[in-house]
């Protein structure tokens, strides 16, 4: 009874937490998208909103709770995170370019390139060999790409996506690739918290993009359309506001995510965030869905499901097993005798709960 209380509760909090990632994951692309379609001339100064506010909750968290500890700011640790700061600050800027130049459907075909290159990028930084499997689901996942942005007669010009905004996201995959390696160096430099690089890695990455945000004149284009009566800055603002908490949030429920869930659960919930994502793309931004794209989603989709099964497969250990009681009460000789092996038995239902 009592297990049985146990895996309900368990089931209720991974269902939960699934929820809870998705939810953050999709109000960040699309209200990130919105804010970008009604000022895309600051791209710039949006993702330094995002990243202060991410800094500022870390900051109240921190004195509300104590599981979450702000790091001390020193310079040695500084120099030693600078490539993994960098590598974030580089790929969200490119993220958000891809993201404001393309459709929200489209957004995640842009960006499908991203298996692949950290498999790519994983080989060179390890000089291993990846496995046959790996490399299908790589190849299988590129075809999906190269199906999604092949020329089709039923795009309009207008809204085909450019190859520069192509370009943005074969970039902004690539240092996410970089920047999955990076993170397992960088984590011993903070204590093996995820929170703290979570902080060093928001906190110097608004530094690093502050002084390209008056380099790129994105205060004055802000007065410009302050003073432009066909502006709405509340979307700018709350949109900023928003996405600032929610990408706080989405960094709260990805760890959540990674203690909680197992590997194939988040394949699953990735999944079908990507679904709901093309379904809502098309929905509240009128989007184009074609027959490649809609291909294009799926197959980039199996490729990766299968890529996440491959991967639980292979990290999962060998199984034991068990002595053939009959055969040792018998004299005769058990089947793998020299191997490590381990005897099972019979464990009342009563004990086993309590256990």
């Amino acid at each position: 009874m009592t297990s049985s209380r146990y895996c309900d509760a368990n089931t209720l909090k991974v269902a939960a937490v699934v929820l809870f990632y998705m939810c953050a994951a999709l109000v960040m692309v699309f209200v990130n998208k919105a804010v970008l379609n009604n000022s895309p001339d600051l791209p710039l100064l949006f993702l330094l909103l995002q990243l202060l506010i991410a800094v500022i909750l870390l900051h109240a968290a921190a004195f509300v709770t104590q599981r979450i500890e702000i790091p001390k700011i020193e310079l040695d640790t500084a120099k030693k995170l600078t490539p993994v700061v960098l590598v974030n600050i580089i790929g969200l800027v490119f993220n958000t370019l891809c993201l404001r130049d393309v459709e929200a459907s489209f957004f995640q075909i842009a960006r499908g390139l991203v298996l692949p290159l950290t498999i790519l990028v994983s080989s060179f930084n390890t000089r291993t060999t990846p496995t046959v499997r790996t490399i299908v689901a790589a190849v299988a996942v590129t075809s999906g790409f190269l199906l999604g942005v092949a020329p089709s007669s039923t795009v309009p010009a207008n809204v085909a996506p450019s190859s520069l905004s192509l370009f943005y996201g074969f970039l902004s995959s690539l240092f996410i690739a970089f920047h999955a390696v990076l993170i397992k160096t960088s984590l011993p430099y903070c204590n093996n918290s995820t929170i703290q690089l979570a902080y060093w890695t928001n906190a110097g990455s608004a530094v690093f993009l502050l002084p390209f945000v008056f380099f790129h004149g994105e205060p004055s284009k802000l007065e410009d359309l302050i003073h432009d009566s066909n502006w709405d800055g509340s979307v700018f603002l709350w949109g900023s506001a928003v996405t600032g908490v929610f990408g706080f949030l989405l960094c709260v429920a990805g760890l959540l995510s990674i203690k909680v869930t197992s590997p194939i659960t988040h394949m699953f919930s990735s999944a079908a965030r990507s679904v709901i994502q093309t379904i809502l793309g098309v929905w509240l931004f009128k989007d184009i869905m074609t027959i490649n794209r809609a291909g294009s989603i799926f197959v980039i989709l199996l490729g990766t499901m299968y890529y996440t099964w491959v991967k639980s497969v292979e990290a999962a250990p060998p199984p034991r097993k068990d002595i053939d009681l009959e055969a040792l009460g018998s004299g005769r000789p058990t089947e793998d005798s020299d191997s490590d092996i381990t005897v099972v038995f019979d464990v009342p239902e009563e004990k086993a709960s309590k256990e």
